[in-house]
Formats: C-alpha cells, structure tokens, sequence
C-alpha cells in the first residue's frame, strides 16, 4: 500500500523530499510519566515499518544527495537527540536487527555520570512519596503545591514544572532542579545518559554521531561568545573522542526563532559543520537550508496511523 503512494509523493532526483524521524529515547517498557518517549516494543514495530516502506540513508549522505539532488525516492533519516544511555542499550540492538542507520546528537556535558535538568525535575516528582509536594520553598512564588498521589497527577505535575522553568536561564533551571531533589529528599539517577566508551560504541556499530552543544541551553537565549562555546566545545570533545570530525549538529529544542536563531545558524556554520537540524516539522527538499532542516515523528502506535501520519507530512510539503 504505503510504497507506491509514497514514490508518488517522495520521488527521487530533484523533486525529492527527506523525512527525518526524531528520537529521545527507547526505554524498556511504557512510562506513563514519559507518554511521549517511545519503548522497545513500539521502536521495533517503528523500525519495520519505515525498513520497508523508505530507503533509510545515514544523514551525512542524505545531506549530500539532496544538496546534489540525488536522493533516492522515499528517502528517510533517523536521529535521536541529547545522548540516553538507553540509546546505547536498547535503540541500537533494534536498529541493527533491521539493518538501520541512525544519527545521535549528543549534547557532552552529561556524558559519564550527568544529567539533564529536565530529568531532575522528572526523577524527582517520580520518587516523591508524600501524595502532595510543596514547593513553595524551593521555589518562591514560581512553584507551588502539586498533588502526586497517581500517575496522571505525577504526570502533570512535570508537566507544569516543566513548564514553568523551561525559558529560565539555564543556571537557574539546573540550580533549582538541584533544590528541588533536596526539598523531596530523594535521590537522584546518575546513570540516564551514555558513558564516552558506549557513544564509541554506537560509532564502531555504524553508527553517526553529531553535536548537541555542551549543556543543552536554549542557544537563542545566549551571548554570541556563550554560545559560540556551546557549539565549539561540543564539537571538539566529539572529535577527541571519536578521532574523525564531526559535521553534523542538532539544535537544543530545536524551534526556530525560539530556541534557535540566525545567529544560532550562522555559528553552526562557522564551526565547521555541514549540515543541521531543527525540531520545526515537515521534510527537507531542494530548497530547504542545510543548517535548518526538519523533523517530524509521528506519535501514533499503530501501523496505518503511524503511515497516514508520515504521507501527510510529505504531503504539507507539496
């Protein structure tokens, strides 16, 4: 069924669209306070699917091909953003079953034992074990009382937090994440993203690697010079420990205009990269800007949703 229709509406040469599939994570089983990250019941049924409905290339090529206008029909890329130790663990068995090639974008100041300030904030409210959390203390008059008795009330309770801290500067968010543990009392993971030897790994597997920045800021947010370190630092530490340069770069959150700018754009490009990719869905084509390009990943778990879903992406791009 999906085959014909998409050479129709993805052809090859000039014409060509690119659909690029965004991941964060795969854990082992459904997390009703993670509803949006995928497990790896659903990762292996995703990775059927596209195996046998698009030409999956790694990013690096597809850039190229569709700089040349060379790009097969049906053409797709994989990436997943911020560097999870699950990515490691259970993406990359997955991924090579199929015979797929991915790209993960690795943001480097979490690697070996750190972790992102959004997960603090997550793991924290999941190990809370009063059925109400306060934190008004913590907080002042950002945070308040949050009942956590349930799933659904833990899950909108990060949800709000979330919210609420997400545009603070980033010493802020990390500071008050740090408060936040300590106000609950809980201890927090230090094992969620890779260590450097599992992201040598993904690279010896065939897999790509790309940047991330250093500690995931909104880059939109910054001075030139922050992030212009943001963006250089995380190159190098990569290349060090890769041995080979690193050319392709994921911006943190990825929204233009909104965590990412024309400056943003303009020191990706200086720092030697060759392409990069956003979080603005639709598809890249021939007109689209290397330094720029989309990502969709339809959220449906079923086989014929999860297909409409992705026709119609490339469909919007027509």
């Amino acid at each position: 069924m999906w085959p014909p229709l998409l050479n129709a509406i993805s052809p090859a040469g000039e014409r060509a669209r690119l659909s690029t599939l965004i991941f964060h994570r795969v854990l082992p089983a459904p997390d009703p306070l993670l509803p949006w990250e995928v497990d790896v019941a659903t990762f292996d049924h995703i990775c059927s699917w596209v195996s046998q409905w698009f030409n999956v290339l790694p990013l690096d090529d597809a850039v190229d091909r569709l700089a040349q206008g060379r790009l097969p029909a049906r053409a797709m890329t994989i990436t997943f953003d911020d560097g999870y130790e699950d990515n490691h663990r259970h993406a990359l068995p997955i991924l090579k079953r199929h015979g797929l090639m991915a790209t993960f974008f690795v943001a480097t100041g979490f690697l070996d034992g750190g972790r992102m300030w959004n997960d603090s904030f997550i793991e924290s409210i999941r190990r809370a074990t009063d059925p109400v959390i306060d934190l008004r203390s913590a907080a002042g008059d950002l945070l308040g009382r949050f009942p956590v008795g349930s799933a659904a009330t833990r899950r909108a309770a990060i949800d709000a937090v979330l919210a609420l801290t997400k545009y603070l500067p980033l010493d802020d968010r990390v500071a008050l994440s740090l408060r936040f543990a300590e106000e609950l009392g809980v201890d927090l993971p230090d094992d969620l993203m890779m260590r450097s030897e599992q992201v040598l790994a993904l690279r010896r597997a065939g897999m790509q690697i790309g940047a991330h920045t250093v500690s995931h800021p909104i880059l939109a947010r910054l001075d030139v010079d922050s992030a212009r370190r943001e963006i250089e630092q995380s190159k190098e530490t990569l290349e060090n420990l890769l041995g080979e340069p690193v050319t392709l770069f994921a911006y943190p959150n990825g929204r233009s205009g909104t965590d990412y700018d024309d400056q943003s754009v303009s020191l990706v490009r200086d720092a030697g990269f060759k392409a990069a990719v956003s979080t603005d869905r639709g598809v890249g084509t021939s007109d689209s800007d290397l330094f720029q390009l989309p990502r969709f990943t339809p959220w449906d778990r079923s086989k014929l949703r999860f297909g409409f879903r992705l026709v119609d992406n490339l469909r919007r791009a027509a």
